[in-house]
């Protein structure tokens, strides 16, 4: 299960979150690429796996201290952090522009596998982590292990604190639209946690 991408823009997006993320911030991002891998197996879907890794890993980091934005979404400005890191990891700026959409698109209205996997698989898992979307998907064997290995420490208060936060701040933002419609409860329900 563990089996992540061995690439020198794989490892350095590892570096990068171990050093910015709190502990339930990056399991949470750990387990978003592992759960997309499951679902991605178990439907077949074919995927980038390095740029999905890297898209996974610096998800949230828009919703860090040293990266938040005051003006925009927390996914735009990950996403934008995202180009930068893929560009000075050696990366074509096309490929890296990629990432930035991978990370925008997630917070957006669904996109199906064939059109864009990478994004479809990261708005499946983070669903599936954040707000227990979609639990039919994960056999329990994968939930233990996944859980057992990257736990979640928190994850669902500390990360519905950041959401708010983003809220309050940015009242035109995904966060908002999701957090003004009922975040909380879906977040504070989400079996992963039970």
């Amino acid at each position: 299960m563990d089996e992540f991408p061995q690439t020198p823009a794989a490892t350095r997006a590892l570096s990068v979150a171990v050093r910015f993320y709190s502990p339930a911030l990056l399991n949470h991002c750990v387990r978003s690429y592992l759960w997309g891998a499951t679902y991605a197996a178990a439907h077949d879907i074919a995927f980038d796996d390095e740029l999905y890794y890297v898209s996974a890993l610096l998800h949230d980091i828009g919703l860090t201290e040293p990266f938040d934005s005051h003006r925009m979404p927390f996914e735009d400005a990950g996403g934008d952090l995202a180009w930068v890191f893929g560009v000075a990891a050696g990366w074509p700026a096309d490929r890296a522009a990629r990432a930035t959409e991978i990370i925008v698109l997630h917070m957006r209205d669904d996109v199906s596998s064939t059109a864009d996997p990478e994004s479809h698989l990261l708005q499946i898992a983070t669903g599936w982590d954040v707000a227990g979307r979609r639990p039919e998907e994960f056999p329990t064997e994968a939930r233990a292990e996944i859980l057992a290995r990257y736990p979640r420490q928190g994850f669902g208060s500390e990360f519905l604190a950041s959401f708010e936060d983003q809220a309050r701040r940015k009242p035109e933002c995904a966060a908002a639209v999701l957090v003004a419609n009922n975040a909380a409860g879906r977040i504070k329900a989400n079996p992963l946690d039970s």
